[in-house]
């Protein structure tokens, strides 16, 4: 019983309506310590002691508030992100959910962890999905290792579909390593992957990871011009390990390194895919030769 009690006097004594009360009776004592100057020096005395009361309240009233409450830094300058909309949106779920480093998001920046990486993945989709954010665009860098791994995050797909559906884009670069690609069975979940990706309407290209320079051999899913979710670690498929970092400043790089890896052209991304599909999905319905498929990833 005294436990109930106490928490709801700890909710009274914490409550605004108390301390806008308290806040007034400190702006009127004054004026009334000023008006009774004609007064006895003994009411003037009783006021100001009232007075000195009301700042010793509202001073333990400051420090039972930040004990009680958690209190969360914001952004000093919300033009600094790249999209300051979409920024707002994804800092207020990230403070709801509790899961974040607040000094991080202040900054612009919020690293998460493991699980935490294909919600946060999702969040990032739905917002854009939901939000004025302009273009309605995803650009995915895949450093695609085990296409097996894409298929089964289905919460994430859910949310590129939604995105497509509504007239939003997605270009999907799968960035695969020579050896892989001349494996008959990388070949063969690969080339599923694609037909799944394309069934939804993402636009899906290939990079051969020996080509790349380092900083464009990146897993990087960019939300429009607003945010870059960036695979530090890469993680497994029971999400118990990886680390990513969400960055909402300086957007512009990530999508020039996209850019770069996706090429133009006859050297566009698409097109190396078309080429190696062609070769790779031959040879499938045929003899798996890994002689023949070698040279085509060669010349990509």
């Amino acid at each position: 019983m005294a436990a109930p009690r106490a928490s709801r006097a700890a909710d009274a004594l914490a409550s605004p309506a108390l301390a806008n009360l308290i806040g007034l009776a400190g702006i009127i004592i004054p004026i009334a310590a000023w008006l009774s100057g004609r007064t006895s020096s003994s009411a003037r005395t009783i006021l100001l002691v009232a007075e000195t009361l009301i700042v010793m309240l509202l001073v333990a009233s400051h420090l039972w508030l930040r004990k009680r409450y958690i209190h969360l830094r914001r952004a000093t300058n919300l033009q600094a992100m790249d999209d300051a909309n979409y920024y707002e949106l994804v800092r207020a779920q990230l403070e709801a959910e509790l899961i974040s480093d607040y000094n991080a998001v202040a900054d612009g920046h919020v690293q998460v962890y493991a699980g935490e990486v294909p919600r946060i993945s999702v969040m990032l989709v739905k917002t854009l999905v939901d939000s004025q954010t302009q273009p309605q665009r995803i650009l995915a860098a895949d450093l695609t290792t085990d296409p097996q791994l894409l298929t089964s995050r289905r919460d994430y797909l859910a949310a590129n579909r939604a995105l497509l559906q509504q007239g939003g884009t997605i270009q999907r670069l799968f960035i695969a390593y020579a050896r892989d690609l001349a494996s008959e069975t990388y070949a063969r979940d690969l080339l599923q992957l694609i037909d799944h990706h394309r069934a939804m309407g993402v636009t899906c290209g290939l990079a051969v990871r020996d080509r790349l320079r380092a900083d464009q051999a990146v897993d990087v899913i960019i939300i429009s011009s607003a945010a870059a979710l960036v695979e530090d670690e890469q993680g497994d498929a029971d999400y118990t390990k990886g680390r990513s970092t969400v960055h909402f400043k300086d957007v512009g790089r990530w999508i020039t390194r996209f850019d770069g890896a996706w090429g133009t052209g006859a050297d566009a991304a698409p097109t190396r895919l078309g080429t190696y599909e062609n070769a790779a999905r031959t040879l499938l319905a045929g003899t798996w030769d890994e002689t023949s498929i070698r040279q085509t990833v060669q010349a990509l």
